[in-house]
């Protein structure tokens, strides 16, 4: 639908999501569940009530074509999809809004770019999707900037080579997980990476935030997939070499996988592919004890089984997401492969099921080679529902509600422990900030050695401070994380958000080497200030 626009300030595309009805419906049933008054839904801004700060900078002669100051274009990259950002765009607030919006058509405008903001002393934001939930896009300054330009990739956007012998291509950074998929369809070729921000999210972004994507074990986060890199840095190029695996030293790769536009803007990637699957089975199976649940998640994922969905969602995640009742966890196992019919690993992994206790359905599991595998029963309710949240999300906001998540990983041996003060400690922040609410769990990604816990919170709030409520309760889950071990993120990167944690769990010796990392690559300090490490 050539007419659709995004939306400036939420989710997805102008007009999508419940209708204002279905919302008021929706905080009703809500409100009765958290036993609070029933909130006023907030219609969202317009576009044409908002008052954004004069810009600062003017482009130069010779970037004026591919850079726009237009109110859609400033409001739409002033932030990213959190639950803050979606808060402080229905309050209308765009006071962070970069004051150029650059669409660089190759790497030269990108050069280009790079070299008028390092004169000028402007922040060079890299933008793909814009679908960051850690602030990881927002131009929040400091005094030492005159100003910030985003830097959208948007035209960048074509896979350019393919290898079809060694699987692999050579892929543009700005392309939308769409596009990508399309282009790859009719080589019988997919990346195989479906983070729920697929629709409205980009290759580059995917690398640049070590993004994990759909599928539970074994090629879980983009890491996996990419054989080489190339950047264009404030210093000059840097492409790596393209290899199936080396020992030269530290990967470069590495350097930039993750590293959040903070050294420079990935251009392209050469991308390791996979035939697209023809075998699919998929079983929801229902356990009465969560933890006798995750005993089974974790004998599956040691036992080399590798199934593409390894999802466990505690009782409540289960009736929120329409995968079950309330009364029990579920467990979504699924096998799929463009090689082999995986029957036998699916037989296996169900015993697991079943000696932990779990309840499988007469006959489920029989391998398929249609798509429908995955997309009915329990399985293909979360499937529906995980695709539908964000947009669920915004109209939650809308109605005055917390509606948030938090994400980490945490080894086995730790998990039990972990998970019950976790569940204390930011039960009991809900009780004392909001007066109650709900925090559910579900299993994002598993490994052999962990798994990758998910809390989604759900909590009355007040539209006055909606905002400030939420602060304090992320406050408290992210200081519990750190105490307990794990991880403040493990998939939805560092950004500005989880600095004060990150700060902590990374080696005192590593930040200093990356700062002179980021000091070599980019002198004048103008990549995507405030995210990672502060420039020298």
């Amino acid at each position: 639908m050539p007419d659709r626009h995004r939306s400036f300030w939420g989710w997805g595309w102008e007009g999508e999501g419940p209708s204002l009805e279905h919302q008021e419906n929706i905080a009703a049933l809500l409100a009765a569940r958290l036993n609070c008054a029933q909130p006023e839904v907030r219609t969202p801004p317009r576009l044409d009530d908002l008052e954004l700060p004069a810009a600062a900078a003017t482009a130069p002669a010779g970037l004026e074509s591919i850079c726009s100051a237009s109110p859609y274009d400033r409001a739409g990259h002033t932030y990213g999809k959190s639950f803050r950002d979606i808060v402080r765009g229905l309050r209308g607030d765009f006071s962070n809004a970069p004051d150029i919006v650059a669409f660089p058509r190759d790497e030269a405008d990108i050069v280009g770019l790079l070299d008028w903001c390092s004169d000028a002393r402007l922040a060079a934001i890299p933008y793909g999707g814009g679908s960051s939930v850690v602030g990881g896009v927002e131009a929040r300054l400091d005094g030492g900037y005159k100003g910030a330009v985003s830097i959208d990739l948007k035209n960048l956007d074509k896979v350019l080579e393919i290898d079809r012998a060694s699987r692999a291509a050579r892929i543009q950074a700005g392309v939308y997980g769409p596009h990508l998929e399309d282009q790859l369809r009719g080589h019988g070729l997919t990346l195989r990476h479906f983070p729920q921000s697929f629709e409205f999210s980009t290759l580059g972004g995917w690398i640049a935030t070590r993004s994990g994507g759909h599928y539970a074990t074994l090629y879980t986060h983009i890491d996996d997939f990419v054989e080489s890199l190339r950047v264009m840095t404030p210093a000059g190029a840097l492409e790596s070499a393209r290899l199936p695996g080396s020992g030269a030293g530290p990967s470069p790769d590495r350097l930039f996988i993750g590293s959040e536009g903070t050294l420079g803007i990935i251009t392209e990637a050469w991308m390791r592919l996979q035939d697209r699957p023809t075998y699919r089975s998929s079983v929801a199976a229902a356990f009465d004890d969560f933890m006798e649940a995750a005993e089974a998640v974790r004998r599956i994922s040691q036992a080399g089984l590798y199934p593409s969905n390894l999802r466990l969602l505690d009782a409540s995640e289960a009736l929120n997401s329409g995968a079950g009742d309330g009364s029990h966890a579920v467990l979504i196992v699924a096998f799929e492969s463009a090689d082999h019919d995986p029957q036998a690993w699916m037989d296996r992994a169900l015993e697991c099921v079943r000696d932990c206790g779990g309840n499988v359905p007469d006959g489920a599991g029989k391998t398929r080679t249609d798509s429908g595998a995955s997309r009915e029963g329990a399985a293909g309710a979360w499937r529906d529902a995980f695709l539908k949240a964000p947009y669920m999300r915004d109209a939650i906001v809308c109605m005055g509600f917390i509606s948030e998540t938090f994400e980490t990983a945490i080894t086995w041996d730790h998990f039990a422990t972990f998970h019950a003060e976790i569940t204390e400690t930011v039960g009991k922040a809900l009780d004392e900030i909001c007066g109650g609410g709900s925090l559910t769990c579900r299993f994002t990604h598993v490994y052999p050695d962990g798994p990758a816990p998910y809390y989604t919170i759900l909590a009355p709030a007040k539209h006055e401070s909606q905002l400030e409520q939420w602060d304090e309760v992320k406050a408290a889950s992210g200081e519990a994380i750190n105490r307990l071990g794990g991880t403040i993120t493990h998939h939805h990167a560092v950004g500005r958000d989880h600095r004060p944690w990150y700060d902590r769990q990374r080696p005192d010796a590593f930040a200093l080497a990356l700062r002179q990392s980021k000091a070599a690559l980019d002198g004048a300090g103008i990549m995507n200030p405030g995210v990672l490490v502060d420039p020298e």
